[in-house]
């Protein structure tokens, strides 16, 4: 699938410079905006997917929609977490600690990595791994450059460490124990209704089911645990040989657990 990169309508010297250096980097055309609508600029490259310079940040523009990284969900949950109940599902599956060092192999938007960086703290460590290059560029961008609601969260962003590289490679060349957690969200095999906010992220992100080596090898890379997060309903927890299951009682979704011995 082709994709370009451009800038907003309102160009300035430093969106420019994003898009190209963009550009440059994912070995793609940058097409310059002028007067041309996305739809021009899709015609005129014959591209599927167009990266945008924009406001500082970048966004794709796909045929769905727009994906632009955001903090939303992430803030609501790290609000919970300092000024509510002090709970957060995925926190307590994965067994977070200050100090443990998590491998999120399916970064996507960020949302999941940037609550495991705040309750690890700066003394532990987060790498998020995204096979997607368009994603990975969008979230990586955000996570390094976006204005936070507050400080913590901030600090949450920018100390994660984004990989654009398949899972399972990444995985097959990591040290035995190199992580405390070896996280997995994947696509859900069938996905929530509600959740047409990610139609966009459907369009460009790696669909393909999650291997059984896939988390044999995150077994071995793994200290403590290896946590998938699924359809409460789904049948790949069973599949993949994830038998304990953890999450809210009417919540949607779960997170299978398997415990390093």
């Amino acid at each position: 699938m082709m994709a370009v990169v451009t800038t907003g309508r309102r160009t300035d010297p430093g969106n420019v410079s994003i898009a190209r250096e963009t550009a440059q980097r994912l070995a793609i055309p940058f097409a310059p905006r002028g007067d041309a609508s996305i739809e021009e600029i899709c015609e005129a490259y014959d591209a599927d997917f167009v990266l945008v310079a924009k406001r500082g940040l970048l966004t794709l523009q796909t045929r769905a929609g727009e994906l632009a990284f955001h903090s939303n969900m992430a803030h609501l949950r790290l609000k919970n977490i300092r000024f509510g109940d002090g709970r957060d599902r995925m926190a307590e599956a994965m067994g977070l600690a200050r100090g443990m060092d998590v491998l999120d192999c399916t970064l996507g938007l960020g949302a999941d990595a940037i609550v495991a960086s705040f309750v690890v703290g700066e003394e532990g460590s987060v790498t998020g791994i995204e096979s997607s290059p368009l994603v990975a560029a969008v979230t990586g961008y955000g996570l390094a450059h976006f204005t936070a609601e507050n400080y913590p969260m901030q600090e949450a962003m920018r100390r994660i460490r984004v990989v654009q590289v398949d899972a399972l490679d990444f995985l097959r060349g990591a040290a035995d124990g190199s992580y405390d957690v070896v996280y997995f969200d994947p696509m859900f095999r069938h996905p929530l209704t509600e959740s047409r906010n990610l139609s966009p992220l459907r369009l460009v992100a790696d669909s393909r089911p999650l291997s059984s080596e896939t988390v044999q090898e995150a077994l071995r890379v793994a200290r403590r645990r290896v946590v998938l997060k699924e359809n409460a309903r789904s049948l790949e927890f069973a599949r993949l040989g994830f038998t304990m299951a953890a999450g809210g009682k009417y919540s949607k979704v779960r997170y299978g657990v398997i415990e390093k011995k």
